[in-house]
Formats: C-alpha cells, sequence, structure tokens
C-alpha cells in the first residue's frame, strides 16, 4: 500500500484536471426512442459549446444527425429544450444562429422550414394525420415584446405556419393523441411561473387543422400541472402538485384521477421544453422516476393496480425518460458515476451505456461519495444539502488542520442541487477542499410547502439556509470555520452575493453571472423571467423599497471579504453590467476583487477553454485568499486590492 503524503489542504496532486472537465466532459439532455433508434442531444465544449443531435441505432452505429455548422439549441424562454424532433425519415431542429427550423434527411444541406424573421419555435411534436409539426412558438417581431402561441409548422416549408391557440402569455408540452383528434397543451400567466400555476387544457382538432372547443382539464391558481402525455389508447396523462407533491394523474370521463400518492415529485420545474421523468410501456404501464430526499430512482407503475415497482439501477439522478417495446431510455448518473445515455431491458434489467458525459476512469480513490445531511435553520425548520468530505487516495492532511468549505448554492432559484458526479465538486474534494451543495428551502424535490418557502423571501430563507449549513458542518468539525468560501450561478450567484453583503459567515465568494440588483433585472431581463421577482421579491414597482433592500449591489457596507465575478458578454438574461457595476463599486471601496468576462457566452459557459478559465481561476483565487499553494501551474488572474 503506498503511503499517503502529508500536505495542506487545498494543495494535493489531483488526476481531476480542468482541462479535461471542459473539454471532455458533454451535456447530455432529451433522450428520445423512435422506433427501433434512440436519439439525444450532446453539449460538446471541446466543438465552441455546439449542440449535436445524435441517433444511435440498433447495430450499435451512432450517427451525428446535424452537420457540423449547426448547433441545435432554441432561445424560447431563453433556456431553450425541445430544439429537435426525429420527423419520418428525416430529422428537424432548430439551428441556434438564425434561429430558424431545418429538415435534414441526412443528404445534402439542411433546407429551412421556418421565414427569416425573428420567430423561434420549441418543443415539437409531430401531427401525422395532417402532414405537420405543432410547436411553442415565440414570436419577437413586435414592438411591443414577444408573443407566445402554439403553432402548426410545415415540415416542407411549402407555405407559412397557422396559430392555433393564443391570448396566454406562455405555452408548453403541445401534445397530439394517437388517433390525431385532440391537441394538449399547458398555459400560464404572469406572474405565476409554470411551478406555480400551470393549467392543462385539451381541444379536438377539426377536420381543417383548427382546434374547437378547448376544456380544462386540471392545473392554474395553486396547482402545477406538468408534462402532458397520452397513453397509447389515447387517455390523457399528466402530473399534478395539487397534494403538495408532484404525483402522475390520469383525466378520464371528465375526471382527474390519481395514479400515485406518495410523498415524492414525479416532476421537475419547466425551467426547459420536453423534460420528461415517465413514458409509456404500452397502455397499461408506465415507467418513470421520482425523487424522495433528494435522490431519484427508476420504477414502473401498473396502471390498473397502481402499484408502483421499483426497478434497480446504479443511479440516483435519472431523467429524459423513455419507453418502447420492453426498453427504457433515460439520463442516469449517481455520486460516483458519470451521467450517461442508458438503455434498459425491462424484462431482464440488463443495462447498457450508450454514451458517457466523460470517457474519463477516475479511480475511485480520488472520489467523493454525496453524504446527504439535513441541519436546522432559522424559524426552528430544517434544510438539506449534500456533503463532499475531501477525498485523495495519495494525500493526508495534519491531524490539527480541517478542510477550508465551499459551499455551493444552485440556480434557479426554483431548482435543486442533485446528487450526480459533478466534475466541479471533485475537483475540489481531490484537492483536499470539502463542498456543501445545498438544497436550500424553495428548492424542489422536497413537496410544493418547501418550495414555496422561498415565496417573497428570496435573500432571505437561501441566505439563511446556506449560512447554517456551513455553520453546521463547522460546529461538527467537520470543516474550518474561519476557511468558508461560497460559490453559486445565476440566481445561485445572487444568494452567494446576498450572503456576503448581508452575514459575516464566509471569508470569501465567487459569482457566475449572479444577479446584484434585483430592480435591474426587474426591468431588464427577458419576458419568461420578467415578472418571476413578483413571487420571490415582492410586486413589481411596488415593493421597489424591498428591491432594494434584498440587492446586494445597495449594501456595500456589508462587504468585507473577496469576491470574483466570472460573466458571460452575451447573457440577457443576467446582463453584464451588473458583474460590472458590482466590482466597480467594491473595487473603489478597497474590497480584494476580480472580474473575469468571457466574450461570446450567453447565461452560462459552454466553450471548452471559458469552463477551464471559470474553473481553475475560481481555485486560484480562492488558493491566494485561504493561503494554500495548488499543486499545479495555474495561469494567474488579476486581484485588485489584495
Amino acid at each position: 500500500m503506498t503511503q499517503r503524503r502529508t500536505a495542506p489542504y487545498g494543495s494535493w496532486t489531483s488526476p481531476i484536471r480542468a482541462k479535461e472537465i471542459a473539454e471532455g466532459t458533454l451535456g447530455l439532455s432529451e433522450v428520445l426512442i423512435d422506433g427501433a433508434s434512440v436519439w439525444w442531444l450532446e453539449q460538446r465544449p471541446a466543438e465552441a459549446g455546439r449542440y449535436v443531435v445524435v441517433r444511435r441505432d440498433p447495430d450499435g452505429t451512432t450517427t451525428d444527425m446535424t452537420p457540423r455548422e449547426f448547433n441545435c439549441r432554441t432561445r424560447v424562454h431563453e433556456y431553450g429544450g425541445g430544439a429537435y424532433l426525429p420527423c419520418g425519415n428525416a430529422v428537424v431542429f432548430v439551428n441556434f444562429a438564425d434561429q430558424r427550423v431545418y429538415r435534414w434527411t441526412g443528404e445534402g444541406a439542411p433546407r429551412p422550414v421556418t421565414p427569416e424573421h425573428d420567430i423561434r419555435h420549441a418543443d415539437f411534436v409531430c401531427d401525422p394525420a395532417r402532414s405537420r409539426l405543432i410547436a411553442v412558438r415565440e414570436d419577437h417581431t413586435a414592438g411591443s415584446g414577444p408573443v407566445n402561441t402554439i403553432a402548426a409548422i410545415h415540415p416542407h416549408g411549402d407555405r407559412e405556419g397557422e396559430v392555433l391557440v393564443s391570448g396566454n402569455d406562455f405555452y408548453s408540452s403541445p401534445r397530439v393523441s394517437p388517433d390525431g383528434s385532440k391537441l394538449a397543451w399547458l398555459t400560464w400567466n404572469h406572474p405565476d411561473m409554470p411551478w406555480d400555476a400551470a393549467a392543462l387544457w385539451t381541444a379536438p382538432i377539426r377536420e381543417d387543422g383548427s382546434l374547437g372547443d378547448r376544456a380544462h382539464v386540471a392545473g392554474g391558481e395553486g396547482e402545477s400541472a406538468v408534462q402532458p402525455e397520452w397513453s397509447p389508447d389515447g387517455v390523457l396523462h399528466f402530473v399534478s402538485d395539487r397534494t403538495d407533491w408532484w404525483n402522475l394523474c390520469r383525466w378520464r370521463d371528465g375526471k382527474v384521477e390519481p395514479l400515485t400518492e406518495v410523498e415524492a415529485e414525479f416532476a421537475t420545474p419547466q425551467w426547459r421544453f420536453r423534460r420528461s421523468t415517465y413514458d409509456f410501456d404500452g397502455p397499461g404501464r408506465i415507467v418513470c422516476t421520482y425523487t424522495r430526499d433528494g435522490l431519484w430512482h427508476l420504477a414502473t407503475l401498473d396502471v390498473a393496480t397502481r402499484t408502483l415497482e421499483p426497478v434497480d439501477t446504479p443511479y440516483n439522478t435519472i431523467g429524459y425518460v423513455r419507453a418502447s417495446a420492453g426498453r427504457a431510455a433515460f439520463i442516469g448518473g449517481s455520486a460516483s458515476r458519470e451521467a450517461a445515455v442508458v438503455l434498459i431491458d425491462l424484462a431482464t434489467g440488463e443495462m447498457e451505456e450508450l454514451k458517457r458525459a466523460s470517457d474519463a476512469d477516475v479511480d475511485p480513490g480520488y472520489i467523493s461519495t454525496a453524504e446527504p445531511v439535513t441541519f436546522p435553520t432559522e424559524g426552528g425548520l430544517t434544510a438539506h444539502g449534500f456533503f463532499y468530505p475531501p477525498v485523495n487516495r495519495d494525500y493526508a492532511s495534519a491531524a490539527d488542520e480541517k478542510p477550508p468549505l465551499l459551499v455551493m448554492a444552485h440556480g434557479g432559484p426554483t431548482s435543486a442541487a442533485p446528487a450526480a458526479f459533478r466534475p466541479k465538486i471533485q475537483y475540489y474534494t481531490s484537492r483536499g477542499i470539502a463542498v456543501l451543495d445545498v438544497n436550500y428551502g424553495g428548492s424542489t424535490g422536497y413537496g410544493r410547502e418547501y418550495r414555496e418557502r422561498l415565496r417573497t423571501q428570496w435573500g432571505v430563507v437561501d441566505v439563511d439556509d446556506c449560512c447554517s449549513g456551513a455553520r453546521h458542518l463547522a460546529g461538527r468539525g467537520l470543516v474550518d470555520g474561519g476557511r468558508l468560501a461560497i460559490t453559486g450561478g445565476s440566481a445561485g450567484g445572487y444568494t452567494t452575493l446576498s450572503c456576503l453583503a448581508f452575514r459575516d459567515v464566509f471569508a470569501a465568494g465567487a459569482s457566475h453571472y449572479g444577479i446584484s440588483d434585483c430592480e435591474a433585472l426587474a426591468v431588464e431581463t427577458h419576458k419568461f423571467e420578467s415578472r418571476y421577482l413578483d413571487r420571490l421579491i415582492a410586486p413589481w414597482p411596488e415593493g421597489r423599497e424591498t428591491y432594494r433592500e434584498r440587492s446586494a449591489l445597495h449594501h456595500l457596507d456589508g462587504f468585507s471579504c473577496p469576491v470574483i465575478f466570472f460573466q458571460g458578454l452575451e447573457d440577457r438574461i443576467v446582463p453584464p453590467n451588473q458583474a460590472r457595476m458590482m466590482a466597480d463599486a467594491l473595487r473603489k471601496k478597497h474590497v480584494p476583487v476580480a472580474l473575469v468576462e468571457f466574450a461570446g457566452e450567453q447565461h452560462g459557459f459552454r466553450k471548452a477553454e471559458n469552463v477551464e478559465r471559470a474553473l481553475e481561476g475560481e481555485f486560484y483565487f480562492f488558493s491566494r485568499i485561504f493561503g494554500f499553494e495548488p499543486a499545479e501551474s495555474i495561469p494567474p488572474l488579476e486581484i485588485e486590492n489584495l
């Protein structure tokens, strides 16, 4: 057995490198089954973050179904999703650069089927009886702002598509019944987000393709209905949180019938289109995934008996579930296993990983496994998270040293930190830095009541929970209470900055495209989130004073520790001026500060060189603040006032 070397936390040599993480880790999403083939979407950092449609045939052949000069990504709601669909002998997809819909048979050049206007589409579904597609449309040609509808698209581009449903602020999930006679869809209106009050509707499709009288199925004020799907025998199914938990339901004979009644979530928030947590393996059986206590499970549901049977897998993060003919495909991962596109035989349980997010084979001796933690927080409540202690088979620390802690605040904030293999987390833990990934109040996966803890309390509850989690671990002697740092992106960046402005817990922070001025966000952000803060903070503009009270930019006196900012210059969700205003203000206040800007990046970083720089730059920043020497050479960055 190799003798472990003694070295300070943070200075350990690790085989988990930022360059390999950035270049070699794919984003996997949007699994579909079409006949005998499995399809998915790959986001490739080594190709400047390009999204590529991939098809895997039964003989094992894998084919890129979008040419190299195309990037399959839609900007509907800015977060996108649902950007492609197999359609007969072709694939239709959205090209990011011009947001036009293209059709490609695999030969020649893809042919555009929508006009050269700023009209975006997402969440396609086939309507084969009328030789058309139906999709969510977002029209940016009107001067008054984007107009969202559900519209038809003619995939041969021989005529303009027509609007089928209009009048609501937002739409998602159009779904055509198996016999082509009915359409189902979701709607919601400002100031609600889809997890607040999404309503499910259905209407007959007339002979001319237009819709008849609509019927309300479920959802609306106080209820979020999501993921409508028709069973093979034409029964409309969906997921509803009417019982506090997102559970499976169906609509039959004009009535809603629950299919599951458990304290678990069978859905995720609708930030992106085309998420799928269940599908049909025939009319009588559903393949589904659900989360309980932050961990995901695969199961089958017998519709007749309403019996939920677990399916044994090594994965505890499962999404994009699809099923057909005794098989299911999904994206699966765990704390020690990279995400992969997985195909499972439901009869035998045999599984095959069709594509892994990374080909890197990391020795388990360098992997820190998520430890679920529940800890007390303000108001006599409890909050949740995952703790990752430092792990490196080659190193040990001095007996009297405790590791620094990096608290991670997830984005959203209506989202959740998974217990998945996260390369960034392993980058830190294998170098000797402990990590706490916090599912603060407002996170999903713990029921609607937990999710609504953040209502009017953003910048309070999330801040309390991140601080409470850090203090809890320090109090247990697991980390060094004098070396606590926090990081987060987007809404997690807001929580990071708020912790630094309003609490005296952390010694350093990193904000990745984070929000510092809630007023500016309310005024400048895109349509999808333009009223989000009405629920999280207060109605705008009536609540202007509360917005200022919750904005780190207006409370610079609270900042006394170093901060680093990472920002994409094409970000329309959190515009670059927010990071610049904060950095300028802290610079003038003589607080140690660094600002790293990336040209060509939007909300989140996709280019390999920028992903690498952000990860290494953050680690370098913390090394300077906490006084440890990284084992490898990292390009320095300027930290002013240090």
